[in-house]
């Protein structure tokens, strides 16, 4: 049960960032602000996630894990409830700060969790997949309650999502957790870890790559919805479809990619150099074929081959450095990619405002090209 409760409270955090794209665009027009401007939000709700991360080790020492998941989930549901009031401009920027310590606890304490259970490597990719699910539902339920309701309805729904949840976490999760790995030893020996960490060149270079590719992958999630309506005049009900379909070209790359470089003898450095290419591809052919059909394949097909990057990336660390610091090595790698997840969608949105929304997919193609870039200085530098 616990695992399951996991799996939802994933499906959750999909659903969120799922229907953040018809969201913003609602509240583009509520609130009588431009794409810039509204992209500041992007920052106060990665600001509330790196801070859910600094903390979600001290609160799951002191709470348990029980308690820890209720608190994200307190979080999270204050934070709904807040919005659905529909607050000023300033309260909507301010909340995120709440509503992103909310997720990114919850997905701490869940990985955490998941990491000690026999199996962890396969429970971890399909949590991460479940994500995707909640993602791919995430436009259509959201354009779907736009379409007769005001913005704060979804975030009331999603609100709402939450209480059932929080209600599991306290009735299944244990109340502590046996100290393990570094908590065991001294005091001193977590001081001495993040430091090391920091000292090891691809690691930081691998926090890059991660911050580049879940830029990309919120920057199109989170515009797309408005390039399809404001470049391919399409109904909100049909671009909300299409950026469905990307989260499901997501999911799909997740569950089906790797098990078919494994069958054909693919590592995983040429299987990432390969989803790269599929991506800057897919992203070329929504920019230069103008047409709804070859949009809607190609948002897809991106979604598909950027889906095992993230797990994949994941999944290498061990052999970026010693086996005593890989769990730091991927806290400070998960933790850095929230930059490049409020940085490089608020640039999208910036240069959408000054030049035009038809750049989503050049941009796309950059960030695509900079991966690949990145991603060759961290396979040279394999242990």
């Amino acid at each position: 049960m616990p695992v399951v409760l996991a799996y939802a409270a994933f499906v959750l955090v999909g659903l969120s960032a799922g229907a953040n794209g018809v969201v913003l665009a609602a509240q583009i027009g509520d609130y009588e602000v431009d794409k810039a401007t509204i992209g500041i939000t992007f920052f106060t709700f990665s600001a509330g996630f790196m801070l859910a991360g600094a903390t979600s080790g001290a609160l799951i020492h002191r709470l348990g894990t029980r308690y820890a998941l209720a608190v994200g989930g307190g979080a999270f549901l204050a934070a709904s409830l807040y919005m659905a009031i529909r607050p000023s401009f300033v309260g909507l920027v301010a909340v995120q700060v709440l509503a992103g310590y909310g997720t990114g606890l919850m997905e701490s304490v869940l990985n955490a969790y998941l990491t000690e259970l026999p199996s962890a490597t396969t429970l971890l990719n399909h949590l991460h997949a479940f994500f995707g699910v909640g993602a791919l539902l995430g436009p259509l339920l959201a354009a779907w309650l736009v379409g007769f309701l005001p913005w704060t309805a979804v975030v009331l729904v999603l609100g709402l999502i939450t209480v059932p949840l929080i209600i599991g976490f306290l009735a299944t999760y244990p109340r502590r957790e046996t100290a393990t790995g570094e908590e065991a030893g001294t005091g001193e020996a977590r001081p001495r870890l993040l430091p090391a960490v920091l000292r090891t060149p691809v690691v930081l270079l691998a926090s890059v790559f991660l911050a580049v590719y879940v830029g990309l992958e919120i920057g199109v999630g989170n515009w797309g919805f408005t390039f399809l309506i404001e470049e391919h005049a399409q109904p909100e009900l049909a671009a909300g479809y299409t950026v469905s379909g990307y989260w499901l070209g997501l999911t799909l790359g997740r569950f089906l990619i790797s098990p078919i470089a494994v069958r054909f003898g693919i590592g995983a450095g040429a299987m990432t150099f390969g989803c790269l290419a599929g991506v800057a591809a897919s992203a070329l052919l929504i920019w230069v074929a103008p047409v709804f059909a070859v949009a809607v394949a190609g948002f897809v097909l991106l979604g598909f081959f950027l889906g095992p990057i993230f797990p994949t990336a994941m999944a290498v660390v061990p052999n970026l450095t010693s086996d005593r610091l890989v769990p730091t090595a991927i806290g400070v790698i998960n933790g850095f990619s929230v930059v490049g997840g409020a940085a490089l969608p608020w640039l999208a949105g910036a240069v959408a405002q000054g030049v035009g929304v038809w750049t989503l997919m050049p941009f796309a193609v950059v960030l695509a090209l900079v991966q690949v870039v990145l991603w060759r200085m961290i396979v040279s530098r394999w242990r």
